[in-house]
């Protein structure tokens, strides 16, 4: 397939040309950054540490049959989550498979290789596509292919979402496959594109599909054919798209009902960007996260503001590029189309992950003004008075750093001084010296400027997002440490081994192992959110990101045996360090599937964590005691109301003394276990008068995206009264009911009950779950992990059906006689996208042949120029 891209002789020089400019640029914006693998800094920011990179792990030990689950169930985050949307949506790419001839331990270079071979096949795929459009200078192609690869989209947010560059190479194929259709050629290459395309990441796939759609339609109005054959061209290009979705159905429906089932979010309305923000991101080395990142290099950014005046092109070419460039941009900043962009559904972060389609059509209109020869002087003023009218009315706003000015006069001086050259070799003979010495002084001019900005942009967008994101540590020694502990405490499927309450990273059991609640996807179902919220649980990124929960109730309830515990991150400083090495905690827990009695009616969780945990413990374990709450003066705090009832705590000023941090105060049974509830406090809290040793509790929140989790704080003294002393780092409230009592004595015996009557064995087989249950057993067996949908159960050899739940966990009822329980789990879609790819491919098959019987009949399509013609 390779090689039908990319045809023998100087049709090559381009690409290649292209994928060398892309790989030099952007590994020497990372040497002058200080990036990891060229220096200290890392590039684990935002979600490519929390997310892809987990994930990258994840398949690495799929590859190597280290995983606790399959393809289809990923038993090691969130107590059990459907693997199949995570993997549609992240890792599916055939990039991604090369993590597995690295070492576990060294995915963050695998990441990094993997993204500058996407960047330069983005490169060459552009190269490749525009002499399809119009023939032109091979070097050309590979500036702008350059130029295209690594422009402001990809530098500022696609290099840390690498899935999204797969549609940053998707689109050029995308729009060779267009021209394949109106040619009447490749049909079956273009399907495979398409299927291609969608499989390796389905939504940029949506973006760039459309953005190719567009792109032939002004290629049927330029062509020149009749009506007919326009209709012709357009049913093909049709086709093609229809058939190389259907193929790629099996996982895009499986992600579409994933989505379905998965958690809102948090998501903020949009709000279009000020013009002078817009015109901003067309000049080199500006950044931020919230505007589209419209940067091509100032090579094809003036070749583009050329192309109305270029007379040497045809009206209709200049008028059409120049439109359809101008219509896409507005379409970014108004309300109805944005959505329309991304598939109808507001994205959570950037509003602008379409931009890529808008560099693509700046950069063919570039192509276009200078296939038809270098501009002359009149386009290139015309075209500098428009760089300078942008850069005037850009200059207001405060994306614009002091840097961007020196790097904009060099690469405009660059830019025309190269094109001025080129222009001036035009009228000359070829193969003269005369002729020869300033083309290639001009091709090295351009070429360089086009380098030298892109690294300057790049190196200025990798500096700044460290800045403004979190980033994360690559592997090391904490992560080693953690995966050891894990390793020897691990007894699944005997029982869970959580990896810790101290995270490293969202998706902590994908790097170091264990089978814990943590998990963070963009398919984290909302059966997951909603029971752990209501257990106590904590989470970020608007509820997509969950947190484990170190408490010995639910630890019993999910039979976590064995939990690590790790000190806080030192690369993230939320929180001191408090010298404490990685250990493990044991405890006695139920079997993974248990036994209860049937329910007497529906019951739904309540505002009390406690209550909620006892309630699925089915036992009374906890004390909750009112409570005073005292600010650091002794009074009364106020109360809040709305979305976080409680009391109001201001944020404690930097050096406040212990004496005078705000408390709470009440009475519990001596040497219970104290916990804290107080998902919207910000800050630290602990017991006074606590023995050394004692737990801190490290509570993060805010209004917006994230709640702090229950934490455990010690036990209560001899006296029966406990007061907790509260450090808040920002504004904060504590609820009503915030302290539970534990009695472990209670606990224990609720163990030993739930213990004596679940399963007797259990076995995990990928997306299947085996139990053994006691004979007699009557009333419901709970399997402990969430009743997400695609879950089947059965008992004996009666026939599977869709599972009950238990308070958002897996349930089936028993009626005395089956000793045998089996569940499977299905992602919900895949049947329906097999379906439909089965059907599929039995279309593509009978075209084929069809096309092998016109053939041998000699009645098929002849192709001249580019276009179809009847033979």
């Amino acid at each position: 397939m390779l090689a039908r891209l990319l045809p023998p002789g100087p049709r090559r020089s381009g690409p290649l040309l292209a994928a060398l400019l892309t790989v030099t640029a952007f590994c020497a914006s990372d040497v002058v950054a200080r990036s990891h693998p060229f220096g200290p800094r890392t590039r684990s920011v935002n979600d490519l540490g929390n997310q892809y990179l987990p994930f990258h792990t994840h398949l690495w030990d799929l590859l190597h049959g280290r995983a606790d689950g399959g393809v289809l169930f990923n038993w090691q985050s969130g107590f059990g989550a459907s693997f199949l949307p995570d993997l549609a949506t992240y890792v599916s790419s055939p990039f991604a498979l090369l993590v597995g001839v690295f070492p576990r331990d060294r995915i963050d270079l695998a990441v990094y290789v993997i993204t500058v071979l996407k960047l330069a096949c983005a490169a060459a795929a552009m190269a490749r596509l525009l002499p399809a459009l119009r023939p032109g200078r091979w070097w050309a192609a590979g500036l702008l292919g350059a130029s295209y690869a690594l422009c402001g989209w990809t530098v500022s947010s696609a290099t840390y979402n690498l899935m999204w560059l797969d549609g940053l190479i998707a689109l050029p194929l995308l729009c060779l496959a267009g021209e394949w259709a109106l040619a009447g050629r490749r049909r079956f290459l273009g399907i495979h594109i398409v299927a291609a395309a969608w499989t390796a990441n389905f939504y940029t796939a949506y973006m760039a599909t459309l953005a190719a759609g567009l792109v032939l339609l002004l290629r049927l109005w330029l062509s020149g054919l009749p009506r007919g054959q326009r209709f012709a061209a357009a049913g093909r290009a049709g086709l093609t798209t229809v058939l190389g979705m259907g193929l790629a159905a099996p996982l895009v429906t499986v992600v579409y009902f994933g989505s379905a089932h998965a958690s809102p979010g948090r998501f903020t309305g949009f709000t279009p960007v000020p013009t002078q923000d817009l015109l901003a991101r067309l000049l080199p080395t500006t950044y931020s996260f919230g505007s589209p990142a419209l940067f091509v290099g100032t090579t094809a950014l003036l070749l583009a503001l050329a192309l109305p005046f270029v007379r040497s092109a045809p009206p209709r070419v200049r008028a059409g590029w120049t439109l359809l460039v101008a219509v896409v941009t507005l379409s970014m900043q108004w309300g109805p189309t944005q959505l329309l962009w991304h598939a109808f559904a507001a994205p959570q972060g950037s509003s602008y992950r379409q931009t890529f389609v808008v560099c693509a059509l700046l950069v063919i209109a570039a192509w276009h003004a200078l296939s038809y020869g270098p501009p002359g002087r009149r386009a290139l003023a015309a075209a500098g008075a428009l760089l300078v009218l942008t850069a005037a009315v850009a200059s207001r706003s405060d994306l614009v750093r002091p840097l961007a000015w020196p790097v904009l006069l060099l690469a405009a001086a660059g830019a025309l001084g190269g094109l001025l050259l080129l222009g001036r070799t035009a009228g000359r003979p070829p193969g003269t010296r005369r002729r020869n010495l300033p083309a290639v002084c001009a091709v090295v001019l351009l070429l360089g400027t086009q380098v030298g900005e892109a690294t300057a942009t790049a190196a200025v967008a990798t500096r700044l997002r460290l800045g403004h994101m979190d980033d994360y540590a690559p592997w090391g020694q904490r992560r080693q440490q953690q995966a050891e502990a894990v390793a020897e405490a691990d007894g699944w499927p005997r029982y869970r081994t959580d990896p810790g309450r101290e995270q490293t990273v969202g998706n902590d059991p994908l790097t170091v192992g264990g089978q814990g609640a943590q998990y963070y996807s963009s398919h984290t179902s909302d059966v997951l959110l909603r029971s752990l919220t209501a257990l106590g649980g904590g989470w970020t990124s608007g509820g997509r990101s969950l947190q484990s929960l170190d408490n010995a109730v639910t630890d019993a309830i999910f039979s976590v045996g064995a939990r690590v515990h790790s000190p806080p991150d030192p690369h993230q400083n939320w929180f001191p360090q408090d010298g404490s090495a990685v250990t493990v905690t044991r405890q006695d827990v139920p079997p993974l599937v248990t036994v209860r009695p049937a329910a007497a009616g529906p019951s739904a969780f309540g505002p009390s964590p406690y209550r909620n945990q006892e309630l699925l413990l089915g036992t009374r374990v906890y004390t909750v005691p009112r409570l005073t709450v005292r600010t650091g003066d002794g009074g009364a705090p106020r109360r809040a109301g709305g979305d976080r009832p409680g009391v109001h705590l201001d944020a404690l000023p930097a050096g406040t003394t212990t004496d005078r941090w705000p408390t709470i105060t009440a009475r519990c049974a001596a040497g219970s276990e104290v916990y804290l509830w107080s998902p919207n406090f910000a800050g630290t809290a602990r017991l006074a008068d606590a023995p050394a040793g004692a737990p801190t509790g490290r509570f993060r929140s805010d209004p917006v995206s994230k709640i702090a989790a229950m934490q455990r704080l010690g036990t209560v003294p001899a006296s029966g009264l406990l007061r907790v002393d509260l450090s808040p780092n920002r504004p904060s409230t504590v609820p009503d009911g915030a302290v539970g009592c534990l009695d472990t004595a209670r606990l224990h015996t609720a163990v030993e009950r739930l213990t004596a009557t679940g399963a007797t064995e259990v076995s995990v087989s990928g997306g299947t779950i085996r139990a053994r249950l006691p004979e007699g057993s009557t009333g419901t067996a709970v399997v402990a992990a969430p009743r997400i949908a695609g879950w089947r159960c059965a008992t004996g050899d009666a026939s599977r059906v869709p599972a009950g739940q238990y308070h958002g966990l897996i349930a089936v009822p028993l009626d005395g006689t089956s000793t045998r329980l089996t569940c499977v789990f299905r992602p919900p879609g895949l049947r329906l996208g097999t379906a439909v790819g089965g059907m599929s491919l039995l279309a593509v098959a009978l075209l084929g042949v069809l096309a092998a019987v016109r053939r041998r009949r000699g009645t098929g399509p002849a192709v001249e120029d580019g276009l179809y013609k009847r033979a």
